[in-house]
């Protein structure tokens, strides 16, 4: 055991405050970034998306992940643990974020797969003229998928199974500053193609007639994904942070760089897609079928496909380690189990639920769960993003702002030697009152209630 390992035995520490950030912007930045974000900004107006996902950022996003990080550098456990420590009747709201990340990664890891198949196909060229047809015979596929997904699961286990600085660490260290790169080259190379200029308008000029409360709800589901909220990950990664760390300004740091990731996704995406007169609101389509067939038409574009599906690559694995290390966490600190055998069983159990999401495309894409009447996949996502991530996240400020108290997170803040806290007043405004309301409505939503109370 080295020196960068904390007072709780078996448990790593990061070792640097620079490896903390780029792994917590990487749990954050994932495969939402990169097609989600374009996609709903494509959907909702483009610049008036924009605006409403950036005031969303600073209220939402800032407020929660500084809760987060203070309930996990304050106990140093796993979310289970940690809500236990600080109230032992508060435990379950643990179990709520270890549930999401866990089953989240089930299906998540399969679409991670895919993009290790489109990196291949991009290489050897063998997407067709016809992009759909390839995307979706891929997918309902009965063994292939299942190849790359266990290849997705087997990389994102030789990181966490490394630990903490040795494995986590330096895998993110490496990928976010080389994702950032790749992105900007193709963000250039989008923005200077003939015809880009309709989409930077599209993206960057609001027409605020265009604005619905549909914008905001999805803006906010959207910043609630995408920053990696209400799934444990960010109390995990804060119980590995040393007691020295400014967590007030690592709060604006972390959303400050997936929002970045996520504005330049827009560039890389949308002045493309419109350059060639394709259809920006396609959801997942946008990135296994438009994408694809944009690639083929921009001159190197063969090159820049590459690039591209690297760069989506290195952006689900940051997210899958830290969705594994949630779980992992759990298994070390309160079944007292080895990291071995706690990856080993966590992954292993993912990956058989995977197994169905990911046959749900094909061969079982008959059968529905009943609960949701929706395939196994579907039926996953949205059980994560619809329920459990809104009611983990509305919970956790109910139990900062009500339960545990303010002054408590506050003084956890404030423990770190020569900080203060500029933002103490705003903070406490947001988290007992803003972000419940905020959150509560995207429940409502999620649900398909909010449309029922308004009169829709």
């Amino acid at each position: 055991m080295d020196n960068k390992v904390n007072n709780q035995e078996g448990r790593g520490s990061w070792g640097s405050s620079f490896g903390f950030i780029m792994a917590a912007a990487g749990s954050a930045v994932g495969l939402g970034n990169l097609w989600k974000f374009p996609y709903l900004a494509g959907k909702n107006g483009g610049a008036v998306f924009v605006v409403a996902y950036l005031l969303i950022v600073v209220l939402v996003g800032f407020t929660m992940m500084l809760g987060e990080m203070i309930i996990g550098r304050k106990t140093q456990l796993d979310p289970y643990g940690a809500y236990k420590k600080l109230n032992k009747n508060w435990g379950f709201l643990g179990s709520i974020g270890i549930l999401t990340a866990f089953l989240i990664l089930s299906y998540y890891s399969v679409v991670g797969g895919w993009v290790i198949k489109y990196i291949v196909a991009t290489v050897t060229g063998k997407i067709g003229s016809d992009k759909a047809a390839y995307f979706t015979g891929f997918i309902g596929g009965s063994v292939e998928p299942l190849i790359y997904h266990g290849i997705f699961m087997v990389l994102t286990v030789a990181i966490v199974i490394k630990g903490i600085s040795d494995g986590i660490e330096k895998a993110s260290k490496f990928m976010m500053p080389a994702l950032l790169v790749m992105l900007i080259v193709v963000a250039i190379r989008s923005v200077t193609l003939n015809g880009a200029s309709a989409g930077l308008s599209y993206y960057l000029k609001p027409d605020f007639s265009k604005f619905r409360p549909s914008v905001l709800v999805d803006a906010l589901g959207q910043v609630f994904f995408s920053l990696s909220l209400g799934m444990g990950a960010l109390i995990t990664y804060g119980s590995y942070l040393k007691g020295d760390e400014n967590l007030e300004k690592n709060a604006l740091i972390i959303p400050s760089l997936d929002t970045a990731v996520a504005l330049l996704a827009g560039f890389a995406v949308l002045p493309a897609v419109f350059a060639f007169g394709f259809e920006p609101s396609q959801g997942p389509g946008l990135m296994f079928i438009t994408l694809p067939a944009v690639f083929e038409v921009m001159p190197f574009g063969t090159i820049f496909g590459i690039i591209f599906f690297v760069l989506v690559f290195f952006a689900a694995l940051t997210s899958a380690i830290s969705l594994l290390e949630v779980a992992v966490a759990y298994c070390i600190d309160s079944l007292k189990w080895t990291r071995i055998k706690a990856v080993s069983i966590a992954s292993t159990l993912m990956f058989i639920i995977g197994i169905f999401a990911s046959l749900s495309m094909g061969p079982m894409a008959d059968f529905h769960i009943p609960l949701f009447n929706r395939g196994v996949f579907d039926s996953l996502d949205f059980f994560t993003s619809n329920i459990l991530m809104p009611i983990g996240g509305f919970l956790m400020a109910i139990f900062i702002g009500y339960i545990w108290g303010v002054d408590e997170a506050i003084a956890e803040v404030k423990r770190s030697p020569g900080v203060k806290f500029k933002l103490e007043r705003f903070w406490t405004i947001l988290i007992k009152y803003v972000v419940p309301f905020a959150i509560f409505i995207v429940l409502l939503s999620s649900l398909g209630l909010l449309d029922k109370i308004l009169g829709k």
